[in-house]
């Protein structure tokens, strides 16, 4: 009897899986929290990997394991969690950046990746066939079109709007609400007191709440972002990157059109010979793609 081909799309915050038999029929399909993920050292990270596949396939035997994980930004990581992952007993197995996930979801064979969700990354192939990445860099200096660096943005523009001496125009008070603070002072100290994604990245919404409202702030702090998502298709491109399709995912761009459109709009002023795909099917769809190609699944 054949074993069950495993994608895995390891997140900041969670964790989706997915399993199916040699007959294509999915057998798990299960998210769980990623608990402490990082993608060093390659030993740490191949035991909470084998950990899901454990708790979600008890007794199972994998032919074949595909891994896009967050944290995969140099060829030379990706290779040992590969290496780590194989002396397990499993076969096969490929392990990429979570937004080399995209394209294979999506149904194309090559592509450009865009994830905007917490964070902010862009992945691309090499006629050669080496996968790259551009951006990502984290929620503290970069990933501007991430829910968390998209907070980022916001609190800066809003305290400086207000050391101004300017009226709010929406999105101080849109943020003191969403931190449930009562003044920019208060606000400052709860956005600076705990720098993690966790406390950042929830109250993106009210950022898109108040450009909607009619912010001219919070506007200009989402065209920043996808001003900065159409900079690493440039990046992608200029690189070699190949493809004639932007795949877009993650939970920012996938749930807020005003970020989705304003990509669109600059990729079809910049580069009209690419067509942009925002993604509807969960990434993890694209590990299991690539498992079922390891597999060799038609």
């Amino acid at each position: 009897m054949s074993g069950l081909r495993v994608g895995l799309d390891v997140g900041g915050t969670k964790t989706a899986l997915r399993a199916a038999d040699a007959s294509g029929a999915v057998v798990a399909d299960v998210v769980v929290p990623s608990g402490e993920w990082d993608a060093e050292p390659a030993g740490r990270a191949a035991r909470l990997i084998l950990d899901v596949v454990a708790a979600a396939l008890p007794g199972r035997r994998v032919d074949a394991l595909a891994v896009g994980a967050q944290g995969l930004d140099a060829e030379a990581v990706a290779l040992a969690l590969e290496t780590e992952l194989e002396t397990s007993g499993i076969p096969r197995v490929a392990c990429v950046n979570d937004a080399a996930l995209l394209v294979p979801a999506a149904g194309f064979a090559e592509g450009l990746g865009l994830i905007a969700g917490t964070g902010a990354i862009g992945v691309g192939r090499t006629a050669e066939g080496r996968d790259f990445v551009t951006g990502g860099w984290g929620w503290v200096i970069g990933d501007e079109a991430g829910a968390a660096g998209l907070v980022r943005e916001a609190t800066r523009a809003a305290l400086l709007a207000h050391d101004d001496g300017l009226p709010d125009d929406g999105l101080l008070g849109a943020l003191l609400l969403a931190y449930g603070v009562a003044d920019a002072e208060r606000l400052a100290r709860a956005v600076n007191d705990e720098p993690t994604m966790a406390n950042w990245a929830p109250h993106a919404p009210a950022v898109f709440g108040a450009a909607a409202a009619g912010s001219a702030l919070a506007a200009g702090v989402i065209a920043a972002g996808a001003e900065h998502l159409a900079r690493l298709v440039d990046q992608l491109l200029a690189r070699g990157a190949v493809g004639r399709h932007v795949v877009a995912g993650g939970s920012v761009i996938a749930g807020q059109p005003r970020l989705a459109e304003g990509l669109r709009e600059r990729l079809s002023a910049r580069h009209p010979e690419l067509e942009l795909v925002i993604l509807r099917e969960p990434p993890v769809a694209g590990a299991l793609a690539i498992a079922c190609r390891l597999a060799g699944d038609a």
